[in-house]
């Protein structure tokens, strides 16, 4: 994967679908012990948001390669008390060899990779989560042996996730449909990034839920509320109630139909507790696999041994 080496990963589209065929390979072969990378290097992670899955895999991703970790906390560095993005970017620029942040706008993670001459990952921002769907990615492909033609649903809050999950199928030649209340649709930009991506296969955005699920492979859901959004949290669920990922709407997919959520899970309100802990359920498989994939974009981004 030497074709990305030091380059950046802001979303899902700054790959193509070969380079994420290749990721997807390697991540399984790091899994499987099929090869046994090492890369001694240090990784920052400058998180602005809560985390546990992103945090802790891309912690453990580094180690097992033989780096290091660096966990840069905005309320105990410089960051964190109005410190300019640029120039924190062209000091951690001189300190460490990658950068992972979590934040909230994807303008600043922009500026860190403008000003930064290390690798900068996009963690998650309110506009994609790219890491997470490489991690949805790989999991498909180990239930079903291979992406193109697989169809997957979205359903919920057009969120972040939705976004990077849209321009990932629409790369990887899947169908992917997003249903949400007309009133959380995802940003339209990204809806229109993906239908140009997308290569013998269709990206439907509906507000109706049972008919986007009817014969899916893939039933994908996350929080009615996202991060920063927990005062209207209530006021969402009767709006997305009929979006719920339960037995009667899984019922209509493909009866070899797999359930994803990116978690933490609200139970009850977007998913069932029988869903969840049902026989289609590969949500554990799913989190786990966000360690692989990020270890795999890890070697890649900085070459390994």
């Amino acid at each position: 994967m030497t074709a990305l080496q030091g380059r950046d990963v802001l979303g899902l589209a700054d790959l193509s679908a070969d380079e994420i065929h290749e990721l997807l390979h390697l991540a399984i072969q790091l899994k499987t012990g099929q090869v046994n990378l090492r890369c001694n290097k240090v990784l920052g992670l400058l998180f602005y948001k809560a985390s546990t899955r992103t945090r802790v895999s891309f912690s453990v991703a580094m180690y097992q390669l033989g780096g290091q970790v660096i966990d840069l906390n905005p309320n105990v560095t410089q960051v964190g008390r109005g410190e300019p993005v640029v120039d924190t970017a062209r000091v951690l620029d001189r300190y460490l060899d990658i950068l992972a942040i979590r934040t909230f706008e994807q303008k600043e993670l922009e500026t860190f990779a403008e000003y930064a001459q290390i690798p900068i990952i996009n963690a998650l921002t309110d506009l994609e989560h790219p890491c997470q769907v490489l991690a949805d990615l790989l999991t498909i492909q180990e239930c079903f042996g291979s992406l193109a033609g697989a169809t997957v649903v979205y359903l919920g809050d057009g969120n972040n996730v939705a976004h990077s999950l849209m321009v990932g199928c629409a790369l990887m030649g899947m169908n992917v449909r997003v249903a949400t209340p007309s009133a959380y649709q995802p940003n339209s930009l990204i809806v229109d990034r993906a239908k140009q991506l997308a290569v013998n296969s269709e990206v439907t955005i509906t507000d109706d839920p049972k008919a986007a699920v009817k014969g899916a492979n893939v039933i994908y859901t996350d929080v009615w509320a996202s991060m920063g959004q927990e005062a209207s949290a209530d006021a969402r669920i009767p709006v997305f109630l009929p979006y719920q990922v339960n037995e009667q709407l899984l019922s209509l997919a493909a009866k070899d139909a797999i359930v994803l959520h990116c978690l933490p899970a609200h139970r009850g309100e977007e998913i069932t507790e029988a869903v969840m802990e049902g026989s289609r359920s590969r949500i554990w498989d799913q989190a786990e696999n966000r360690m692989h994939a990020q270890k795999a974009l890890l070697a890649s981004l900085l070459g390994a041994d």
